[in-house]
């Protein structure tokens, strides 16, 4: 994938980039494997909005992604990569030799025409999804399940990629792209390599309405606020937020404030923090 610039007609338009779109071979969605996709702006069941700034946005249908890979032993043959408005990743529609089809992410140097294939017995190349245990030690792994058979849950964003470090007794330790070292079950599977559409970390949006298109309201500072609507709020001209540490509209801690559990259960199989710490 490429980035391309565009003629620079106004001025929001001069800073503005967008994908080129080169991995990608086939433009309409596959009917069959695509659900409708309500909108709730942030709300919950209870109407109540739990994710701020959210609301509006291009209507999107949602693409079914296969991400337990559990048929095995049946080669597939992609049939063509397609963009997903809903995730950073394109896709790849596979259909198997019984006529089945299927999308999963697209890895790095998956194109038209390559066979892909699921199960211990596979190859260990690009796109097929084996068990950890029987990957060799040092391959690069996306969509990596962290219960067997539940389904791939970690590295499933573009351009990335998790890295398997060891294999002993029941587990085997990533490194994960943020950096922590992790132990998952050696019987969950993972897809052999790095996730394609490496550049779209580069896109610059340019303007607000393009935010706008995505689904995603504006963010008003809390410093520029009221003080009856921020704690942040108030004061002539630019000021401090008077506070020892920053906070939410309604009084609670942010940026920096550790919320997960001391306790939690996963912590056990954490090895190293993504801060380079060790868990205790």
């Amino acid at each position: 994938m490429g980035i391309k610039t565009y003629n620079p007609y106004t001025p929001s338009r001069r800073n503005m980039t967008g994908s080129d779109f080169s991995e990608i071979t086939k433009t309409t969605p596959e009917k069959s494997l695509c659900t409708s996709l309500s909108k709730n702006a942030g709300r919950n069941n209870q109407g109540k909005i739990t994710v701020r700034h959210r609301g509006g946005g291009n209507r999107r249908k949602y693409r079914i992604i296969d991400f337990k890979r559990n048929k095995d032993g049946i080669p597939a043959k992609v049939i063509g990569i397609e963009y997903d408005p809903n995730r950073s990743a394109n896709i790849a529609l596979i259909c198997y030799a019984d006529g089945q089809k299927a999308y999963i992410l697209a890895p790095e140097g998956l194109t038209d025409g390559m066979t892909v294939m699921n199960g211990e017995t596979a190859e260990v190349k690009v796109g097929n999804c084996l068990p950890l245990a029987a990957i060799p030690v040092g391959t690069q792994v996306h969509n990596i399940e962290l219960q067997p058979g539940k389904g791939g849950q970690m590295v499933r964003s573009a351009g990335n990629s998790a890295q398997l470090m060891a294999k002993e007794g029941k587990y085997a330790t990533l490194r994960l792209p943020s950096g922590e070292m992790r132990m998952v079950p050696i019987g969950c599977r993972a897809t052999i390599g790095v996730v394609g559409n490496g550049d779209h970390n580069l896109i610059k949006i340019g303007k607000a309405g393009r935010k706008r298109h995505m689904g995603i309201r504006p963010t008003v500072r809390g410093s520029v606020m009221n003080p009856n609507d921020h704690p942040h709020g108030g004061g002539e001209g630019k000021t401090g937020i008077g506070r020892p540490g920053p906070c939410t509209p309604w009084g609670k801690p942010a940026l920096g404030l550790k919320t997960r559990k001391k306790k939690k259960q996963s912590n056990k199989l954490i090895v190293r923090r993504r801060d380079g710490r060790a868990i205790k």
